[in-house]
């Protein structure tokens, strides 16, 4: 009997998320502080020696990805791309546990291709240095570079440049998508015209001892695409609404190009409670209490199981 080896994908939030310009080839230059939270998917596998790479999805989202093609598929494409440049002879079956919401601004499907090129470099014993890695994962797309590296880090260019921050305290947070999802491209091509944000407003040597220290000190940053996915979806601004009417709500915003947005909140308690009542009003939406992870409480490999069902 094989071994079954697990990775957990954290879902990505935008704290903030300026776009800063644009390169000759059409990609958009973004600044962006990004954490992570307890809140994800999770992805499971064994080994094949076959070289065959098969890929099963559980899970309460799964529904979302039934007709999608499996080739498509972020996992399946980092695993064979993995595969591929390593030229192993191994193979896996893959399990993905989908929570997540899919093309929501929370970065799941590149959370779940960090989550399979780390499983799979340890299943297959390989021995990559960390510029190939980030190499192979930025070539799957701009958030997989931030998502393998899995800590709150500063974004920049067009997703390579990750800088170290000092830990944050865990932030009591809760996430809402309306279960609608909008199209990154058409929301950069909705902002097209709108003039780009100054680079290096984020101090990256500043400690925080508190999330209301923190949610303060991002009053001054924003999310550069929230008009532009508002105009497209304008249920984001009843999400928005919805958190910063609740008790507690030191910050609401929305993360990456959206849908899903997030508050943070001063308590545990007024996060877990805020998800209760808004959830009673709106049972169409997806809705979560979680909150961030700290370097201390994250080993990637274990937090699978403090993600909520």
């Amino acid at each position: 009997m094989s071994a079954t080896y697990s990775q957990p994908a954290p879902a990505k939030i935008n704290l903030f998320l300026h776009v800063t310009g644009k390169r000759d080839d059409g990609y958009h230059l973004l600044e962006s502080l990004v954490c992570f939270t307890a809140a994800g998917d999770a992805l499971s596998g064994e080994l094949r020696d076959d070289g065959k790479i098969t890929l099963a999805i559980t899970g309460p989202m799964a529904g979302d990805l039934s007709d999608a093609p499996s080739e498509d598929n972020l996992v399946i494409r980092a695993a064979r791309l993995l595969q591929q440049e390593t030229q192993t002879p191994l193979g896996a079956d893959l399990v993905l546990d989908k929570r997540l919401p899919i093309a929501s601004g929370i970065g799941g499907g590149s959370a779940d291709a960090a989550a399979t090129l780390r499983l799979l470099v340890d299943m297959w014993k390989l021995d990559l240095d960390a510029d190939t890695l980030s190499r192979i994962a930025l070539s799957l797309g701009a958030d997989v570079p931030v998502c393998l590296r899995g800590q709150t880090v500063l974004m920049s260019g067009i997703g390579e440049t990750l800088t170290d921050l000092p830990e944050f305290p865990s932030l009591p947070m809760v996430l809402i998508n309306p279960g609608k999802p909008v199209s990154t491209p058409a929301i950069f091509k909705a902002r097209e015209e709108d003039a780009f944000s100054d680079e290096n407003l984020w101090d990256v040597t500043t400690h925080y001892q508190s999330g209301a220290a923190l949610a303060a000190d991002l009053q001054d940053c924003g999310n550069d695409l929230t008009l532009a996915a508002t105009s497209i979806l304008p249920e984001i601004c009843d999400i928005l609404n919805a958190l910063a009417r609740e008790e507690g709500c030191l910050l609401a915003r929305m993360s990456g190009s959206g849908a899903t947005c997030f508050a943070i909140y001063d308590t545990n308690d007024q996060a877990e409670q805020a998800a209760k009542t808004i959830a009673s009003a709106h049972e169409d939406w997806w809705i979560t209490p979680t909150h961030t992870l700290s370097e201390q409480a994250k080993t990637l490999s274990n937090i699978g199981a403090s993600f909520p069902d």
